[in-house]
């Protein structure tokens, strides 16, 4: 009896089982840490606020705003371990593309961080394709 071939989806040692190490893991801390790192530009934003054009963007809702925002990113950085984490950390994303209306600065920051998320959706997305065909190397072990 000759036998069949494998689906085309897998690699070549089959789909394997759970990784002995979670992947996802990781990605949850490379999450929580460019959230800390987003906070405090974030919050080092302010003190450019301040002083450029001699404090005439700094009014409370603007510093009020950015703080909140801030301070936001720096606790969501510890709830990465939720499932509802991810979206709220693409919501919190838009909230600081607002801050285009606070001042350019942060507007900046907001496209800088934009393109690192995306960056990491797309790791995120390419280790759960790579789980799904078994070619992690921690599945086979």
């Amino acid at each position: 009896m000759s036998e069949q071939p494998r689906p085309a989806e897998y690699g070549p040692l089959g789909p394997g089982h759970a990784p002995a190490k979670d992947p996802m893991k990781g990605i949850r801390g490379v999450m929580a840490g460019t959230l800390v790192l987003e906070a405090i530009t974030i919050l080092l934003s302010l003190t450019v606020i301040l002083k450029v054009d001699e404090g005439v963007y700094w009014t409370t809702f603007n510093w009020v705003y950015l703080t909140a925002v801030g301070v936001t990113h720096l606790v969501l950085a510890f709830l990465q371990r939720f499932r509802w984490a991810l979206p709220v950390n693409l919501v919190l994303q838009l909230c600081v593309l607002a801050g285009f209306f606070v001042h350019p600065s942060v507007g900046i920051i907001a496209i800088i961080f934009l393109l690192v998320w995306w960056y990491l959706l797309h790791l995120r997305s390419n280790i759960i394709q790579r789980m799904k065909r078994g070619l992690l190397t921690t599945q086979h072990l």
